[in-house]
């Protein structure tokens, strides 16, 4: 078993997923990464980790991931849960299929890796896992309709989770980014954000990266906002 600290990383291969991976990497993580694209398992092999070129939307290889990283190393000590793109339409047009879809892309591909992880966290003295989810979560919007929707429900998954397993040293909490420049910029998006721009992803693995270490260790249940003012707490 390693001394170092272990990361798996899901949809790793791009994005604010990437970002993570190699601010973990920089951090001192051993890293494992799962994407569909291969880009993840070439972005592994460079940060000298373990790349599965799969989908988190299989069970199947979502395990091959963990068996390689407890093969390897013989611990896991953060998860983080990226995503891709689920289904936008509007909202009475989208159909069964495309729901049962949406769920996939935000829901089940965060859930999957957790059911996983979390006993192994938990056997071990304690982990901590962030699902990368959206700033809209709580301020519903007609542009991204399945995932307010479906994440919606991952934080609900959430507050079930930490009372289940905080205990057990587990933590468990949601980054919720605005628009980062992951994305194509438009400029009409832009003018939504108070700061006046787009964030940046490694913006966005500094979070990830706060929230799974040691200094952030009172911190369980909670959905930060990463989104330059774009929706507000009170």
């Amino acid at each position: 078993m390693t001394n170092q600290k272990v990361a798996l990383i899901i949809a790793g291969g791009s994005g604010m997923g990437a970002a993570a991976a190699r601010k973990l990497a920089q951090e001192g993580y051993c890293v494992a990464i799962l994407s569909s694209s291969g880009k993840g398992e070439a972005l592994a092999k460079e940060l000298g980790g373990i790349g599965v070129t799969g989908s988190n939307q299989s069970n199947d290889d979502l395990q091959r991931l963990v068996d390689l990283t407890m093969e390897k190393w013989g611990r896991i000590d953060a998860l983080v849960n990226s995503a891709g793109h689920g289904p936008r339409a509007p909202i009475l047009e989208i159909s069964d299929d495309d729901w049962h879809l949406g769920m996939e892309v935000y829901l089940l591909s965060a859930i999957r890796p957790i059911r996983l992880v979390a006993p192994i966290m938990a056997a071990q003295g304690g982990g901590s896992i962030v699902n990368i989810s959206t700033a809209w979560v709580n301020e519903p919007t007609a542009m991204f309709p399945t995932s307010t929707v479906f994440r919606a429900g991952l934080a609900s998954f959430m507050k079930i989770f930490v009372d289940d397993f905080s205990a057990q040293n587990v933590r468990m909490n949601n980054v919720l980014p605005g628009w980062i420049d992951s994305l194509t910029e438009v400029e009409e998006r832009r003018k939504m954000v108070p700061m006046g721009r787009y964030g940046k992803t490694e913006e966005i693995a500094n979070t990830v990266a706060f929230l799974l270490s040691d200094e952030a260790g009172y911190i369980t249940g909670q959905s930060l906002r990463v989104d330059g003012g774009v929706t507000k707490s009170v």
